[in-house]
């Protein structure tokens, strides 16, 4: 599934004009990880942002609390793969002084929204983004983390399917609807840019007013 939308997404940079190198990644990984980065800084020379977006959540309603299968593999991920695309990320930009990275949390890194596992991982990357905006700021680099509401994608999907899980995951929002993901994307697009240039450590609520209650 991982090549097939990398290989779609890929596609429509490049019919878009773009130019894309599409690497496919285990970020759980600390080798495959840093190879990656190696890899992009290599083709162009430099790494001026970076988005690290991967996430996982594992835990329905019916899972246990706190089931540790659930939470292991989950933190891996959401947490974990933050901490290692970061350490690769942090190390090119250390070098040239200059760079910005943003960090996908959620509306559950601001409230206990969510399973044990999803919601401490994401209250966890808002963490990791604070401490590395603290540690590298004098050397020119900025980090935040967006925290996403409710999202129309893959993850949604199988609930969305469903007219009455749609409604539920609509009025969540207290705009009236899920978010579109070219939503995130803008979001994490202005805090990449010169337009973000004093925000640091920052996590920005993309949430249709969820965080507002």
């Amino acid at each position: 599934m991982a090549g097939l939308f990398e290989g779609k997404t890929a596609f429509e940079i490049t019919a878009a004009g773009g130019e894309v190198f599409a690497i496919e990644l285990d970020v759980t990984d600390e080798a495959a990880v840093n190879a990656a980065v190696d890899a992009v800084v290599a083709r162009w020379g430099r790494l001026d942002c970076a988005f690290n977006n991967a996430g996982v959540t594992l835990e329905m309603l019916g899972t246990p609390w706190g089931d540790l299968a659930a939470y292991d593999r989950t933190v891996a991920i959401n947490q974990r793969g933050v901490v290692l695309c970061m350490a690769a990320e942090l190390r090119h930009m250390a070098a040239q002084k200059s760079g910005a990275i943003v960090n996908t949390s959620s509306i559950a890194g601001l409230s206990g929204a969510g399973g044990a596992a999803y919601c401490a991982s994401k209250h966890a990357v808002i963490g990791l983004t604070r401490s590395a905006a603290l540690r590298f700021a004098a050397e020119g680099i900025r980090v935040n983390a967006v925290c996403p509401g409710v999202i129309a994608t893959a993850m949604t999907a199988p609930i969305a399917a469903d007219p009455q899980g749609k409604a539920v995951l609509d009025q969540m929002m207290p705009i009236g609807r899920m978010g579109e993901a070219r939503e995130i994307a803008d979001a994490v697009i202005f805090l990449c840019s010169d337009k973000a240039s004093f925000i640091t450590g920052h996590p920005l609520a993309v949430d249709g007013g969820f965080a507002a209650r």
